[in-house]
């Protein structure tokens, strides 16, 4: 594991797209302000902002318009570049079947994907897949996570549940347990004494 400097804030990134699994982004999202000395932004895709409410989530929430309204002019900052350089970590929760895809074969077509193409492979990615059952299965998806698990990208697999469509079966996204302790594993080591209660 590549661990992240000792003694400054970690910065987390974490990008959320349009599976139902994003209602659970205002939980993740204060469980990783439980982390000791981290400091979290979210971007979103337009389809995920269908499954939670912002008002929920404390932290800034970026979007595709932000992108676009930050840069008027030639000099303005470029917002996919500039939370690449600000994340210490990206984690994608959920990365739902047409994100991966798109991921997997390089297409940057929103301020999600962007920050991904343009991602330091030096700094950790976790990704999170969540989609229904009988996609999960398709052949592609075990080519697409392969693909980006080539990118050293790390996958935090998918579980099976009763979804919420009524499908029984593999393609939930993993539990917030279990994404807070991946993500622990790349934050400096001090923090398992001075975790917050």
């Amino acid at each position: 594991h590549l661990y992240l400097p000792k003694n400054l804030n970690v910065r987390v990134l974490v990008g959320v797209t349009g599976s139902v699994a994003a209602l659970k982004l205002p939980v993740l999202v204060s469980e990783l302000l439980q982390l000791s000395g981290v400091d979290v932004r979210v971007i979103t895709t337009e389809h995920a902002k269908h499954f939670y409410n912002p008002s929920d989530v404390s932290v800034k929430i970026y979007t595709d318009k932000d992108e676009w309204e930050l840069w008027t002019d030639r000099s303005d900052p470029v917002l996919h570049i500039e939370l690449r350089r600000w994340a210490d970590l990206l984690i994608i929760a959920p990365l739902d079947a047409n994100t991966l895809g798109k991921i997997a074969s390089g297409i940057c077509d929103n301020l999600l994907t962007c920050v991904v193409r343009a991602w330091d492979t030096s700094r950790p990615l976790l990704f999170c897949p969540a989609m229904n059952t009988a996609m999960w299965l398709h052949p592609i998806t075990a080519q697409q996570v392969s693909r980006l698990k080539e990118f050293g990208y790390v996958e935090i697999p998918c579980i099976s549940k009763k979804l919420v469509c009524g499908d029984e079966g593999k393609g939930a996204m993993a539990e917030v347990s279990t994404i807070i302790s991946a993500v622990r594993q790349y934050l400096p080591k001090s923090d398992e004494s001075s975790q917050k209660t």
